[in-house]
C-alpha cells in the first residue's frame, strides 16, 4: 500500500484534479490520499492559504474581508463546478463566514480550511472516504504530535476503500485545530505512511524530484535519482528547498522509502529517498548534490598555545548561548578556532559578542569576517574516493575563487567550504559543471 500526498501546485484547479484521478488510477497500490490546500494557477495567482491568512489579518485590524473570502470560495467553487460534482459546500462557506465576521475562529483553524475544502472535494472527485485530520492527527500541549495516539486513531478509521485526508493541521488537546508550519502537509503525509506501515510514501509536487543544484544557478541540473536519508538531511541544512524539516523522521522510523514525483510528468521516476540502497544507480558519480546558502559571518579566535589549554572553545560557545545563538560550523587549527554562523543571528549583537570573548579567552587576536558564503558538496560516497578534497579546490582555484573556510566531518559525507558572497554561484556552476555535468 502507498500513501500519496499532492502539493497545493497539484491541487490547483480541475485539471489538476484530473491528473492526480489518473495517476491513482495507474496504481491501485495509491489508497490514501493526502491533499494540500490548492495553489498558484500561474505566477500571477495567489495561494488559498495565503489568502486565508490575509482574512484573518483583515478580521483583527476591523478590515471588511469579504473580497478576499470570496475569492477563496469561487477557487473551490470553481473547482467543484468543472469536474462536475454535487457536493453541496455552501452551507460549510456560509458557517465559516459567520465565525470569520464575529472573530470566533482561530488564525490556526482558519488556515486550516484550504486543506478542508481541498479534501472534501478530492474525496467527492474520487469516490473515496474522506478522513478529517482532526480526527486522528493528535498534538500535545508542547505542539509535538502525539505519534502513539495519532496513529492509533488513524488505523481505526481507514478502511479497506480509498481515503482521502487533509494535510497541515490537527487537533490540541483542548480541541482547539492546530496547524503545521508552512508545507506541514508533508508532515501529515509522512505521518499517515508511518501509522499505516505503508510500503511507500510518494510525495508529488511540480518538479521532478530533487535537484543536484539549484535551477536558479545552473541551467537544467541533472535530478538525483537516488539519496540517502542522511545525505537528504544534509542538502536540507546546507540550503536546499527540498521537504518540510520534519517530514523525513516519521517515514525514516519505520524504514519507509520516500518517493518525490511530479504530478505534471508523472512517467518520471523522481527521486527515491531511503536509509541506504544496495545497488548504485549511478556508480561513476560521487556528489549527490551541491547547495549552500549566503550570508554568514565568521568570528576567528587565535592564540598561542590554544591546544594544550582547557575550555577555550567553552567558553567562546558559551557566550554565543548566552545570546541565543547556534552556531552552524566550528572549523579550527593548532592554535585558532573560527565559529560559523548566519549573519542575521548575530548581527544585533556582535560587538556585545566580540567583548564578551575578548573578556572570557583574552585572545591575542579576534577576527570578523562577513560576506561569506558556505558550499557543500554532498555525497555517500566520498568516503571512499581518495582526494575528492583536493579536485574539489583545485576546480575552484582554477576558476580564480578563493576558499575562506573549509570543514569536513569524519563521516565525509560532506565537504564544506565558505568563500565571498560575491564567489557564491560561481562556486556552485564550477563544482556541477567539474564534477556533475561531465
Amino acid at each position: 500500500m502507498k500513501v500519496v500526498k499532492f502539493g497545493g501546485s497539484s491541487m490547483a484547479d480541475a485539471g489538476q484534479y484530473r491528473k492526480i484521478r489518473d495517476i491513482l488510477l495507474a496504481d491501485p497500490e495509491r489508497r490514501v490520499v493526502v491533499v494540500s490546500a490548492a495553489g498558484k494557477r500561474n505566477k500571477a495567482d495567489h495561494k488559498i492559504t495565503d489568502l486565508l491568512y490575509l482574512c484573518y489579518a483583515h478580521t483583527q485590524y476591523g478590515v471588511d474581508c469579504s473580497g478576499v473570502f470570496e475569492m477563496i470560495v469561487s477557487r473551490y467553487r470553481e473547482i467543484q463546478r468543472d469536474l462536475g460534482l454535487t457536493l453541496d459546500l455552501e452551507p460549510e462557506f456560509a458557517a465559516l463566514k459567520q465565525r470569520l465576521d464575529a472573530k470566533a475562529v482561530t488564525q490556526d483553524e482558519l488556515a486550516s480550511r484550504g486543506e478542508y475544502f481541498s479534501a472534501r472535494l478530492m474525496a467527492a472527485y474520487l469516490g473515496f472516504q474522506f478522513v478529517d485530520a482532526a480526527d486522528w492527527v493528535k498534538f500535545k500541549f508542547d505542539g509535538t504530535v502525539d505519534q502513539e495516539s495519532s496513529y492509533e486513531a488513524l488505523r481505526g478509521l481507514v478502511r479497506g476503500m480509498g481515503v482521502v485526508i487533509p494535510g497541515f493541521y490537527g487537533l490540541m488537546p483542548d480541541g482547539r485545530i492546530r496547524t503545521f508550519t508552512r508545507g506541514g502537509s508533508d508532515i501529515t503525509g509522512a505521518l499517515a505512511a508511518a501509522a499505516l506501515d505503508a510500503d511507500v510514501y510518494e510525495n508529488w509536487t511540480d518538479v521532478s524530484g530533487i535537484l543536484m543544484a539549484d535551477p536558479r544557478i545552473v541551467e537544467n541540473p541533472k535530478t538525483i535519482p537516488e539519496v540517502t536519508y542522511d545525505e537528504l538531511r544534509e542538502l536540507s541544512y546546507s540550503g536546499a528547498q527540498v521537504l518540510h524539516e520534519g517530514t523525513i523522521f516519521p517515514v525514516r522510523e519505520k524504514n519507509i522509502p520516500l518517493n518525490i514525483r511530479n504530478t505534471n510528468a508523472p512517467e518520471d521516476p523522481g527521486t527515491m529517498i531511503q536509509e541506504k540502497f544496495q545497488l548504485d544507480s549511478d556508480p561513476q558519480r560521487f556528489i549527490t548534490g551541491i547547495t549552500g546558502k549566503k550570508d554568514f559571518t565568521i568570528i576567528a579566535v587565535s592564540k598561542r598555545g590554544m591546544s594544550s589549554q582547557v575550555g577555550v572553545l567553552r567558553k567562546i560557545l558559551t557566550v554565543l548561548e548566552r545570546h541565543d545563538i547556534s552556531v552552524d560550523y566550528v572549523p579550527n587549527g593548532i592554535d585558532n578556532v573560527s565559529v560559523v554562523m548566519p549573519t542575521e543571528s548575530v548581527a544585533s549583537s556582535l560587538y556585545a559578542i566580540l567583548g564578551e570573548i575578548q573578556k572570557e579567552v583574552e585572545p591575542d587576536r579576534l577576527d570578523v569576517h562577513d560576506q561569506i558564503a558556505v558550499v557543500a558538496a554532498v555525497g555517500r560516497k566520498m568516503a571512499f574516493r581518495p582526494g575528492i578534497s583536493g579536485q574539489i579546490f583545485a576546480a575552484l582555484g582554477q576558476a580564480g575563487i578563493n576558499i575562506r573556510m573549509i570543514n569536513q566531518g569524519p563521516d565525509e559525507l560532506n565537504i564544506i567550504f565558505g568563500v565571498d558572497n560575491r564567489d557564491f554561484a560561481s562556486a556552485i556552476r564550477v563544482l556541477y559543471n567539474s564534477f556533475i555535468k561531465e
